[in-house]
């Protein structure tokens, strides 16, 4: 996505309001957006972890925090590294910046790669940029469930280890 300079960037995440969050994302769309989490998850042995944030603390956007060093930090906090088989997936959507980032444990980043999150990425970003919020993640959530569906098939003793609803921040 088109980044900000410094005080756009800090002047975008100060006017951002819960109003802007819920024009993009409706009750019903987290709900939407936990279901198709919840069925996927039937379809492999992984852990999706949606989170949207609005914006982030003044203080985070003065030292810098980018958006991927934020999803890395509430990957750890989250504690979508800890699955079982290491194929846990954050999808982190940082509002007032108009980013997503895809953050995944080795187990399943060894198979995807790098290249492979970006392209999600960018399909995402182009229908957020549509306006299509909710639609954007779901696309995310159904493309990164077919590589673990690839990767990690589903066992007979396979267990949800992290929530299916998204995380609002």
């Amino acid at each position: 996505m088109l980044k900000k300079s410094g005080f756009s960037r800090f002047i975008s995440h100060l006017l951002a309001t819960p109003w802007q969050f819920k024009r993009h994302f409706s009750q019903q769309a987290l709900v939407n957006i936990e279901k198709a989490t919840a069925a996927s998850e039937r379809s492999h042995n992984g852990e999706i972890r949606v989170v949207v944030e609005g914006s982030l603390s003044p203080m985070h956007i003065l030292q810098g925090v980018t958006p991927r060093h934020r999803a890395i930090e509430l990957f750890s906090q989250l504690r979508v590294w800890d699955t079982a088989a290491n194929n846990g997936v954050l999808i982190y959507l940082l509002l007032a910046d108009r980013d997503v980032e895809i953050i995944a444990d080795r187990g399943i980043h060894q198979h995807v790669g790098e290249a492979g999150w970006e392209a999600i990425c960018r399909e995402m970003e182009a229908m957020f940029r549509q306006g299509h919020f909710e639609t954007g993640v779901l696309h995310g959530i159904s493309r990164i469930g077919a590589a673990l569906e690839q990767h990690f098939p589903p066992t007979s003793d396979d267990q949800n280890e992290l929530p299916d609803a998204p995380l609002v921040l």
